[in-house]
């Protein structure tokens, strides 16, 4: 099993920037890729970005390609998502997940932290 806890949302006027943490504990050694994702109010679950735990390859959605950028320290074991150039349209819960090497999907989720752009 793996705990994920994220932290670092809050009230963020547009164009500003926000640093999310999430930190992994239990079988933290069987983590193969971890991610954020983001969920507004009526709207579907959405994919931003992954990173690879141990070599760090990242991926992003163009909807936060070059405002958003994900990091990790391994000794940590914690998760970053750095999110500049805020937009009232990023207003939502952003949660992190973690999936072992061979799964289809991410079995292992935070409680969420909320988010909110003002305009």
């Amino acid at each position: 099993q793996v705990q994920l806890v994220e932290s670092g949302g809050g009230l963020v006027q547009a164009g500003g920037s926000l640093r999310l943490s999430c930190v992994a504990s239990g079988r933290t050694s069987s983590v193969y890729r971890m991610a954020w994702f983001r969920q507004a109010p009526g709207k579907e679950r959405e994919f931003l970005t992954s990173i690879q735990w141990n070599i760090g390859t990242t991926s992003y959605a163009d909807s936060v390609k070059g405002r958003f950028t994900i990091s990790r320290d391994n000794v940590k074991k914690t998760m970053y998502l750095q999110m500049n150039s805020l937009k009232p349209e990023d207003t939502a819960v952003y949660y992190c997940a973690a999936r072992w090497s061979g799964a289809s999907s991410y079995a292992y989720w935070g409680q969420g932290t909320q988010v909110t752009v003002s305009s």
